[in-house]
């Protein structure tokens, strides 16, 4: 689109959606962009594009007609500001038109927080409940205080490896089409600096049992070997690197006469009957569960993996809520999927105005509430209508996802696309 058309035309900005569990962002935004361009509340833009497009064609193209595919450009231009993972829910910032120039900020430099649970005592290839086991480890040594403790190890500026399972690629190739061929890392995965602004564990959750999460079952191959132990062969997959954040080894080595932290070390299962109990379908295993405010680039997923080294174990994230991305935060300024189905677009359309014009800073439910009693005194027999947001698939794509991953399945899964965590394969937590 040209700045000309992008300034003419009348819903430009940014805002926030609720992406639920079970529906990737892309597919998400998709039909968020399907709604908009069926409503009349983007209608006169939607005419302002196409006689644009038109006319620019017909500037290229004096002697020719415009084709379908011409046509089919004619569409309101959005994009999103950081993919999150099909299992993720939470903030997905979404720019429409000039709003989309907007996003980058999103991106690479943004407070973002997120509501996490992890599952203590095996570390999986992505990092999460849909990856391949990579180890199983002990948990029995672990203690409420030293789960309370860890949270200032990792809380200030900290080194991070990446997961394997991510989009960042070495020597041209994606670093999870490694961990599927089963061919080593040719070098190192490369560290990132982060910063963990705040990381608070919920106390009364600390190694509770009390919860639906199965431990992810490793699976035995047609050699009889299992898939712990193929993928511990790899290289690298393991091997990253511990650390710290800058401000607790600072503290630590000034309380302790300039002595170097030390790092407990994992503890291998070594007890068959143990052994037996982990992998039996009735072990429930313990779990953390934590809220935590990062910097853009941050890796949910390898800060997780990282408390449970530091535990003397290992862990993978069974849940990811992100709760806020820059201004935006879950039920403060942030529509629903329900939002666009519960009111009349010239509801929800007024209230989305105000928004890209005057941006975060708004109670969006008790806005839409507002606007709504004041549209069903004009109009009392829409009271009570619901309205199509989506298509009908939208509801079955998420309900078909809960019920592959229920009890966040005890067998291996197949990544989706997506971004920092936000995605198996793209992963970038935020």
């Amino acid at each position: 689109m040209s700045n000309q058309k992008e300034e003419t035309v009348a819903m430009n900005g940014v805002f926030a959606i609720a992406k639920p569990a079970g529906i990737s962002s892309a597919k998400l935004l998709a039909k968020v962009q399907n709604l908009f361009n069926s409503s009349k509340v983007f209608a006169n833009d939607l005419k302002i594009i196409k006689e644009t497009t038109i006319n620019n064609f017909k500037q290229q193209y004096p002697n020719r007609n415009p084709s379908r595919k011409v046509y089919n450009r004619v569409k309101i231009k959005m994009g999103h500001g950081g993919t999150l993972d099909v299992g993720a829910s939470g903030v997905l910032v979404i720019g429409v038109g000039a709003g989309t120039k907007k996003l980058q900020s999103y991106l690479n430099d943004c407070i973002k927080s997120y509501e996490t649970d992890a599952v203590l005592g095996a570390s999986t290839t992505s990092g999460d409940f849909e990856g391949e086991v990579l180890s199983l480890n002990d948990v029995r040594h672990i203690t409420k205080q030293q789960v309370l403790d860890t949270g200032a190890k990792f809380t200030g500026d900290i080194v991070q490896t990446p997961p394997i399972f991510s989009a960042i690629k070495i020597n041209g190739k994606k670093l999870y089409e490694y961990a599927r061929e089963g061919i080593p890392l040719p070098k190192p995965i490369k560290e990132r600096n982060v910063k963990i602004h705040e990381l608070k564990f919920d106390e009364d959750s600390i190694l509770s049992t009390d919860h639906s999460y199965k431990l992810v079952q490793p699976e035995v191959d047609e050699d009889g070997k299992t898939i712990v132990s193929k993928l511990a062969s790899i290289s690298n997959l393991n091997e990253d690197q511990l650390h710290f954040s800058k401000q607790y080894i600072e503290k630590y080595k000034n309380d302790n006469d300039g002595k170097d932290v030390e790092h407990i070390k994992s503890k291998p299962i070594d007890d068959p009957e143990y052994e037996k109990e982990i992998l039996s379908e009735s072990y429930v295993p313990p779990i953390i569960r934590f809220s935590t405010t990062v910097s853009s680039g941050t890796y949910i997923r390898s800060l997780i993996s990282d408390i449970g080294k530091a535990l003397g174990s290992s862990s993978y994230m069974t849940k990811l809520v992100r709760s806020r991305q820059g201004d935006w935060r879950l039920n403060e300024n942030v529509f629903t999927i329900e939002d666009f189905s519960k009111y009349h677009e010239d509801v929800w359309g007024k209230v989305l105005k105000s928004v890209f014009d005057n941006g975060a800073a708004i109670n969006l439910q008790e806005v839409l509430e507002k606007e709504n009693e004041e549209f069903l005194k004009q109009h009392p027999e829409e009271a009570g209508h619901v309205y199509k947001f989506m298509e009908s698939d939208t509801d079955e794509d998420i309900q078909s996802y809960h019920k592959k991953f229920s009890n966040n399945k005890r067998k291996r899964g197949t990544p989706d696309d997506n971004d920092a965590d936000e995605n198996p394969k793209k992963k970038q937590d935020s």
